[in-house]
C-alpha cells in the first residue's frame, strides 16, 4: 500500500452526526491492521477535533492520509478562528456556550487531548476566517 487518501464533511452544530469521520477512520485503521494503541489515539485526537469544529465553527472538512508509517490528518474549517491558541490549550478553558454544555460538550479539553494523543499538532488560525488543524500520527 502506498497511501489511502480518504475525505469527510462535517456538519455544523449537528451532534447526532458528530464522530462519524472519526469512527470510520478508525474502522479502517482495524481493517488495515493498525495497532490498538494507535488507532485509539487517532480516533480521540481526530474526535476531538470534529467535536470543536459542530461546536464552533459551523462544521468543516476532515482529509485523512494514511501511509505504512504515518497517519495524516488536517481538518480545516471557517469558523470564527481561536483568538489565543494558548489559551486554548490550557485544560478547562472553553468558549462553548451553555446549551453546548448541557449537551455535555465544551468541557475544555479538546485542544489539550489532541496535543495529547498527536505526535504533531500544528495550528494554522486566522480570526474571521478560520482554523487549520494538521495531526501527524507515527505508527511504524
Amino acid at each position: 500500500m502506498s497511501h489511502l487518501s480518504l475525505s469527510y464533511e462535517v456538519s455544523g452544530e449537528d451532534f447526532t452526526h458528530a464522530g462519524e469521520a472519526s469512527s470510520q477512520v478508525k474502522k479502517t485503521l482495524k481493517r488495515l491492521g493498525y495497532s490498538p494503541d494507535i488507532i485509539r489515539r487517532i480516533a480521540i485526537a481526530m474526535y476531538e477535533a470534529e467535536i470543536n469544529m459542530v461546536i464552533h465553527a459551523n462544521g468543516g472538512t476532515a482529509e485523512v492520509e494514511i501511509y505504512p508509517e504515518r497517519v495524516e490528518i488536517v481538518l480545516q474549517d471557517e469558523g470564527p478562528g481561536i483568538p489565543d491558541i494558548e489559551k486554548a490549550m490550557s485544560e478547562g478553558f472553553s468558549t462553548a456556550p451553555d446549551n453546548v454544555r448541557s449537551l455535555g460538550f465544551g468541557a475544555g479539553m479538546g485542544l489539550p487531548n489532541i496535543k495529547k494523543y498527536a505526535d504533531d499538532l500544528n495550528i494554522e488560525t486566522e480570526i474571521g476566517k478560520g482554523t487549520k488543524i494538521l495531526l501527524t500520527f507515527n505508527v511504524a
